[in-house]
């Protein structure tokens, strides 16, 4: 399957230090042809780490997909309705965001979307980003994992031995992961060994 024509929303949550794998990404799925419509939380727009400044992430996305940021829940809600989505990713997301999207609060742009798009029974790919994966938030995990309408880009340990509760995906199979969830299909395998997969 190609990604010619459809139209995916594709959410930014907080964790900066991310944002450098999933930008080549995004730039892939552009190029297959699909409209990308990008979304994201205050916390991208409005902080500044060593990483970069929120108000350059939000223009080089704006450039990339040539698309104005979904900045609000107010503009996110018709993403449901009014103007679906095929597809809507999340990437990357939060252990923060992961919380609150498993316990049902719908509190920024990027959760609306996710919210409107479930509402359509259109799939949501998850690409988590998260250093209590294996810690307190280990149930929000697993109760998104058993969700309807929910995929996920394989993920694992990124530092097991100076973070052992981290879990980070391998955002490099967010295309293919795209893909087997518009066919309603989990990629296998969920749980891969990402600090092998770094070190080669």
């Amino acid at each position: 399957m190609s990604l010619q024509g459809k139209r995916i929303g594709f959410g930014l949550t907080g964790s900066h230090c991310t944002y450098d794998e999933v930008f080549p990404e995004i730039e892939k799925i552009v190029n297959e042809g699909a409209e990308v419509i990008p979304i994201v939380t205050s916390t991208v727009q409005n902080t500044e780490t060593r990483f970069g400044k929120g108000e350059d992430w939000v223009e080089r996305i704006e450039k990339l997909t040539g698309n104005r940021v979904v900045d609000t829940i107010v503009k996110a809600e018709p993403l449901g309705p009014k103007l679906p989505l095929d597809c809507m990713v999340i990437a990357p997301l939060t252990g923060n965001s992961m919380s609150k999207m498993a316990n049902a609060l719908t509190d920024s742009p990027v959760l609306m979307a996710a919210k409107a798009t479930m509402r359509n029974h259109r799939p949501v790919v998850v690409a988590i980003s998260t250093n209590d994966a294996l810690g307190l938030n280990g149930v929000n995990l697993m109760r998104l994992m058993a969700a309807k309408d929910i995929y996920f880009v394989p993920y694992g340990q990124d530092n097991p031995i100076g973070k052992p509760s981290s879990m980070v995906a391998r955002m490099s199979m967010i295309r293919d992961t795209i893909i087997a969830a518009i066919d309603r299909e989990q990629i296998q395998p969920v749980i891969v060994e990402r600090f092998k997969d770094d070190l080669n």
